[in-house]
């Protein structure tokens, strides 16, 4: 994976863009996939490849992702050329080197539009204190935002643009604005091309709404439930009681609990309960967030230690502890391979 594109030549009159694509310890690897398989084979399929691409990271060297796989990083370079750069995002939105200042100002001074993927863009807006809301991340991260900070009332769109910064919120959505790009820069008859190859069927506009919690709009293949499901998914810090669903749906309580039953095999009230026990459950394991604000963010204002433990047969102290010890071995072997 640290193999680079070839540079071309300064006679050729083709356009060529550089892309500088910035990774830190434990970058995901679906973003750096998303913008170099795209790119690639874009190349592939043009008569003149447009596209080459350098991986940087603040200190240079090799820098692994949680996957267990690495790349070959240049050290950051002020005067750095290039007409895009893509900041990765890494799980961690506490991480100080995802989206620094001088770096992201280093591009943009330069004329380079500048991407912010999930964790990266959390960062930006975090360090920018924006209150606006016209920037965007993972939803995962809006929580993080909201609860510690008390900032962002994100749109939950795939990506923004504010001048020369575009945030984005990551994973796949990073295959979307890649093959836009494409669009832009070179063809729609491209994109179309690359987007077949990449079995990918839509390409889905910047101000598409991101789906929630894994749980697509059209999942049960009723509309009564899925209409259900997308109020739920709107308001996990502030449930709201069935008896308002049932009003807004226009259908009494018992067609709706046979509709979960039927289709989901759960009744309304513990469909619910588990979608917000999960979102904790993950808030506990990706985010830096107290047990206390996991359990206001996610709709338990009290109870929720023995809630959680009910459901997942450990406490959220013990799972927490649990998993800084497996990091920790972890890192033993590492260094012991070393």
């Amino acid at each position: 994976m640290g193999a680079q594109q070839p540079h071309r030549t300064e006679a050729a009159d083709a356009k060529v863009w550089q892309f500088d694509i910035i990774v830190t310890e434990g970058f995901v690897l679906t973003e750096l996939s998303g913008i170099i398989e795209t790119l690639r084979i874009a190349n592939r399929t043009l008569a003149t490849p447009p596209f080459r691409w350098t991986f940087r990271s603040l200190k240079g060297g090799r820098v692994g992702c949680r996957a267990g796989l690495s790349v070959d990083t240049e050290a950051f370079a002020a005067r750095a050329f290039a007409d895009y750069a893509f900041f990765l995002g890494n799980t961690d939105p506490d991480c100080a080197e995802l989206a620094p200042a001088h770096a992201i100002n280093a591009y943009t001074h330069r004329g380079a539009k500048v991407y912010l993927l999930a964790e990266a863009a959390s960062r930006y807006i975090r360090d920018r204190g924006d209150k606006s809301g016209k920037h965007t991340t993972h939803w995962e991260n809006s929580t993080f935002l909201r609860e510690r900070m008390g900032l962002f009332d994100a749109s939950y769109a795939l990506a923004t643009e504010d001048g020369p910064v575009v945030t984005c919120a990551g994973m796949g959505a990073t295959t979307d604005v890649a093959l836009t790009l494409i669009g832009r820069l070179v063809s729609s008859a491209a994109q179309m091309t690359v987007a077949n190859i990449l079995l990918h069927e839509n390409v889905r506009d910047g101000s598409s709404m991101q789906p929630f919690s894994g749980v697509k709009a059209t999942v049960t293949g009723d509309i009564d439930l899925d209409h259900c499901i997308r109020i739920m998914q709107d308001h996990f810090e502030e449930p709201v009681p069935i008896s308002e669903i049932v009003a807004e749906l226009g259908i009494s309580t018992r067609s709706l609990e046979r509709k979960f039953k039927t289709y989901l095999g759960s009744t309304p009230n513990t469909f619910y309960r588990e979608m917000r026990l999960s979102k904790a459950n993950n808030l506990l394991l990706n985010t830096t967030l107290s047990v206390r604000e996991i359990g206001m963010a996610c709709g338990f204002p009290s109870g929720f230690s023995g809630l959680y433990k009910s459901f997942f047969g450990m406490t959220p102290f013990a799972l927490r502890k649990k998993r800084r010890m497996g990091a920790q071995d972890d890192g033993q072997s590492r260094l012991a391979e070393e």
